[in-house]
């Protein structure tokens, strides 16, 4: 794959099927799946996601969609995946042990086939609040509403909008905090209420294999991760305005900033849950 070949790539619609939209996410509207497609507004980004795309395709990781390029209108054009997605609210079918056990294997499994990738090939957008070292290129944004299952168990990742360079734990810990998930008690949705957090946190831990020193530090880390997410959502809700802004008027900062609390006060309690 060559950098301009990839930006090239045309997808031409052999057929006249109809566009069936698809449930916004909370930045990105304007999806649709069209047969065994699905439509994106182009990004600044799309090409750098494109192009690790390609390079999770060369490296036989099956759980993501293909890259195929862009359509008439100009909208970029992935692969469908069929299987089951959660919704918002989640259904109590996500609150299953087996699928947050899997989650954390295929995240595993996504960190292993991206360690060799070298983003300069297309450099992604840099993040305007404090760019995380550079360790791997990675999802960052492993959601219930960005898994697809099939059979009880996670099958592939969906929506890499927010892809970029990363880290293995900052990466594997986002998706932690949303399948625990980690956050102040009074912040859950109904649908959350009575989930052992640490029992769950231990269960993505052990399927996705953090290392004890990982364990150890992880509240202190997930308090830090809470102070940065805060100050990247502030921005984006002043500069980026839509989805972001939306997101920051219904208070999720707020929801960030007791996260963060919440993981400093409940220290010692989690990593007795990740170690003993």
């Amino acid at each position: 794959m060559t950098v301009p070949e990839l930006r090239s790539r045309a997808f031409t619609d052999k057929s006249d099927e109809p566009e069936i939209p698809l449930p916004a996410g909370d930045v990105t509207e304007g999806v649709v799946r069209i047969g065994g497609t699905v439509r994106w507004p182009h990004q600044p980004q799309s090409f750098a996601v494109g192009a690790y795309l390609d390079h999770l395709e060369r490296a036989g990781f099956e759980g993501s969609p293909r890259f195929l390029g862009r359509d008439r209108a100009g909208r970029d054009v992935l692969t469908f995946i069929d299987g089951r997605v959660a919704g918002d609210p989640i259904e109590p079918w996500v609150l299953s042990e087996e699928l947050l056990t899997s989650v954390g294997q295929l995240v595993r499994r996504l960190h292993d086939a991206s360690q060799n990738y070298d983003p300069s090939v297309e450099p992604f957008p840099p993040r305007p609040i404090r760019q995380d070292s550079l360790e791997l290129v990675t999802h960052l944004d492993v959601t219930p509403q960005n898994v697809v299952v099939r059979d009880g168990r996670a099958f592939a990742l969906i929506d890499f909008d927010l892809a970029g360079p990363s880290t293995r734990l900052a990466d594997s810990y986002n998706a932690a905090l949303h399948w625990s998930p980690l956050r102040d008690p009074a912040d859950p949705p109904p649908q959350w209420e009575g989930m052992d957090v640490a029992r769950r946190l231990r269960i993505f831990a052990d399927a996705y294999g953090w290392t004890d020193e990982e364990r150890r530090r992880l509240p202190a880390f997930g308090a830090e991760r809470a102070e940065l997410s805060w100050q990247r959502m502030k921005h984006n809700a002043d500069q980026l305005g839509e989805g972001w802004k939306r997101m920051w008027d219904e208070g999720v900062g707020d929801v960030i900033r007791r996260r963060g609390t919440w993981l400093e006060s409940h220290e010692k309690l989690l990593i007795t849950a990740l170690t003993s």
